[in-house]
């Protein structure tokens, strides 16, 4: 379970809250303070967490808005990855879907089974016979875990060393998201939720990483991997096919930010408490 989020309300249960912090990002956005690869918060601009929060502490989204932190990693490695245009309405966009008063502990391990199902992002579709295995191992764990049927820590280490396994054995980008993702498990049951939301953070990454290799040439997968890696040098070396490779790598963050956001909007409101 994701212990350390499971006990919040999104925004306190205030709407006054939801809309002072959406005012604030809205006020950001319409001073063109939203700076993709900037940093998280310095004079007076900063990426989505920045500007939501002024701050660089991914905790204060717990702390402040009701948020579980995990998904404060998610919103921010988003951010990084969509086109400009998406990524300057972004922060609002996540606020607004967020019903006030919403449980969100689900959306973490909702959106990590989307990346790896068949009937989701399906990462597996990029992967080798072994990858696909550990794929479907993983995923099927998230499936327990939704239906209230909790694997052990056991369960998600083997399953995490299996997908790594067929990570390291292919360089595949999709089995490296089965293992970030069987690790982001494991940590929010072991209470770590930094390491949780840094490992979901990568899943998503991975995917994406994957999306782009298939789709495009070994330059535009060369840039595929600056772009989630931040090579620098691959970039250079990729710089003819630099513009197809991008619009491949943003429109798979298009798509994720996109189920994030249906992710986030279906999320069950608590019952307030006296």
């Amino acid at each position: 379970m994701l212990q350390t989020s499971g006990n919040l309300r999104a925004f306190g249960g205030s709407v006054e809250t939801k809309e002072r912090y959406l005012a604030r990002v809205q006020a950001h956005r319409a001073a063109d303070q939203l700076l993709q690869h900037y940093g998280y918060w310095k004079n007076g601009k900063g990426c989505a967490v920045g500007c939501t929060i002024h701050d660089s502490d991914h905790g204060a989204y717990e702390r402040e808005l009701g948020i579980p932190c995990a998904l404060a990693y998610l919103e921010d490695r988003t951010f990084e990855g969509l086109p400009v245009a998406r990524a300057r309405v972004w922060p609002e966009q996540f606020l607004a879907a967020i019903p006030v008063g919403a449980d969100l502990s689900g959306v973490m391990p909702r959106l990590m089974l989307w990346l790896l199902a068949e009937d989701g992002y399906n990462v597996g579709q990029w992967a080798d016979t072994q990858g696909k295995a550990a794929i479907g191992v993983v995923a099927d764990l998230y499936r327990h875990r939704l239906d209230g049927d909790e694997p052990t820590s056991e369960e998600w280490t083997a399953a995490a060393r299996a997908a790594y396994a067929a990570a390291y054995a292919a360089a595949y980008a999709a089995a490296d998201a089965a293992y970030a993702a069987a690790d982001a498990a494991y940590a929010a049951d072991a209470a770590y939720a930094a390491d949780a939301a840094y490992a979901a953070a990568d899943a998503a990454d991975a995917a994406d990483a994957a999306y782009a290799a298939y789709a495009a040439d070994a330059a535009d997968a060369a840039y595929a991997a600056y772009a989630a890696a931040d090579a620098a040098d691959a970039a250079d070396a990729a710089a003819d096919a630099a513009d197809a490779a991008y619009a491949t790598y943003a429109a798979a963050w298009e798509r994720i930010a996109d189920q994030f956001i249906a992710l986030l909007e279906q999320a069950p409101v608590l019952a307030a408490t006296s």
